[in-house]
């Protein structure tokens, strides 16, 4: 997986949990659901990203990719 669709599940999961909160304030539906879909991908993405850093060969040059 490319560091780029790691970001873009970060971005994804970001939103989703700003959405929920949103939600959550304001005694909308789907508010829970929301927020549980949008923190389980930031936790994946920055498992994914963890696991990146620590295979990679080129540790400097990781974000030059």
């Amino acid at each position: 997986m490319k560091v780029k669709h790691i970001l873009a599940l970060f971005v994804f999961g970001f939103t989703l949990g700003v959405a929920g909160s949103l939600f959550k304030i304001m005694h909308w539906q789907f508010a829970p659901e929301l927020l549980t879909v949008g923190m389980g991908a930031s936790i994946i993405a920055g498992f994914l990203l963890v696991w990146k850093l620590v295979t990679l060969k080129n540790f400097k040059g990781f974000m030059n990719r």
